[in-house]
């Protein structure tokens, strides 16, 4: 028996925020010999490996009671709730309740359901389950924004997340405080739709405010990181703070998906590939360290070889860095799976296409970073990131969770050397 439970993770960084809030939640009801997957469902790849990992752990513990949650979880609760492995699912919302770990834990008196998932999009607020950093000593993740407002033809996470909820400016400054009193040296704000937040609140303040007021009111705090944003709701404050505010990291993950207007419209974007390069060239000449990630889908329905050369384009003409590369796979009940299909070979190899562009663009990066002097804080002794994000592997060992400035002095094939 074990008098810990074991936590498995997948998808994106909120998921991985909400298992640590789930870990507290467990231990406070004395939650033991339990294994809980968090599941993502942004493709049907991630699904399939949700079940995967399901029949891993299983087997790994068979004597534990294997709870299911997470996004996919949410979105298809029938599916986990038939697999022999699965004693209980559990919903997204119903996993940032106390009262639900309470009732999964070994003295409770009753009974449970073992389907528990309630309609998401019922939901008006934002779980106030707060956790004082996870990750690394040196960056904090903090939980403003849940849920999305709008209905992308491919994307089935509003169905898994809701519609979207702040958590409010108040909340927010004073639990970054006391990241900065525990010695947190970077903060990172994640969300589902995060250019959202602020939406649902009085007075509807824009992402750029919260930023705005985090940096006045948290002094003390070195570095502010935002996570993925969409770049067609990027307000005033938000472009004002990129071009003054110093400890906002000059790193933007954007959701682009496509470079081919077309496309975009038929994925029900709503920005243009114009509009993304216009972007792009506004934050480098506010701020000219400004580097870019980028999530871009490989072989939509009724994507063309000419169309997917657009996307391919666009990697250069926003000189995106970081790509996240996804190739489109259906996901049951979305506009976008009763399109007609591409070619699965055709799909694979766009994706590599992106792939091998994103490396290109990584070593231009790279090369271009040799002999300059950076500020790196410190994720392991010979491990650290500058502002933007890049990876820096160093020859000396450093105090985790330090800033510490070095000329950089060359570069592998992911990394620089300092």
């Amino acid at each position: 028996m074990m008098d810990t439970p074991v936590f498995s993770t997948l998808g994106c960084r909120l998921n991985a925020y909400e298992t640590e809030a789930m870990k507290e939640l467990a231990a406070e009801a004395g939650l033991r010999n339990a294994v809980i997957v968090n599941t993502c469902a942004v493709t049907a790849e991630a699904v399939r490996k949700a079940r995967q990992d399901i029949r891993r752990l299983r087997r790994a513990h068979p004597d534990a009671r294997l709870i299911v949650t997470g996004c996919a979880a949410q979105t298809e609760p029938e599916t986990f709730s038939r697999m022999a492995e699965v004693d209980a699912v559990i919903g997204n919302t119903e996993k940032m309740h106390p009262e639900t770990w309470h009732a999964l834990a070994p003295d409770f008196i009753g009974e449970t359901e073992k389907v528990q998932v309630d309609d998401i999009m019922s939901v008006t607020e934002t779980a106030g389950h707060l956790i004082d950093g996870f990750g690394t000593r040196s960056r904090a993740y903090v939980q403003v924004q849940n849920g999305c407002d709008h209905r992308c033809t491919f994307c089935i996470i509003p169905y898994g997340r809701g519609n979207s909820r702040s958590v409010p400016a108040g909340v927010v400054v004073e639990q970054i405080k006391r990241l900065v009193d525990k010695g947190f040296k970077e903060v990172v704000l994640t969300g589902v739709d995060l250019t959202s937040w602020g939406d649902d609140l009085p007075a509807q303040p824009r992402l750029g405010d919260l930023i705005m007021r985090i940096l006045r009111h948290a002094p003390d705090l070195p570095r502010l990181r935002i996570s993925s944003i969409d770049s067609i709701e990027a307000d005033d404050n938000l472009m004002l703070a990129i071009a003054t505010e110093p400890r906002l990291m000059p790193h933007l993950h954007l959701s682009l998906q496509h470079g081919d207007n077309l496309i975009l419209k038929r994925m029900k974007r709503r920005h243009l590939r114009d509009d993304a390069i216009r972007f792009a060239e506004e934050a480098r000449n506010l701020r000219p360290d400004m580097t870019f990630g980028a999530d871009i889908i490989a072989g939509f329905p009724t994507e063309t070889e000419a169309m997917f050369k657009n996307s391919l384009a666009l990697v250069r003409e926003c000189d995106l860095t970081w790509l996240h590369v996804f190739p489109y796979s259906p996901r049951p009940g979305t506009p976008a799976a009763r399109m007609p299909a591409v070619a699965g070979a055709a799909i694979k190899d766009r994706a590599a296409q992106l792939r091998a562009a994103g490396a290109v663009q990584v070593q231009r990066h790279l090369a271009s970073q040799v002999g300059r002097t950076h500020a790196i804080l410190m994720e392991s002794p010979t491990l650290g990131r500058t502002e933007q994000f890049c990876p820096v592997n160093l020859r000396k060992p450093v105090a985790e969770g330090t800033i510490t400035y070095a000329m950089i002095s060359g570069q592998t094939d992911s990394a620089l050397i300092a």
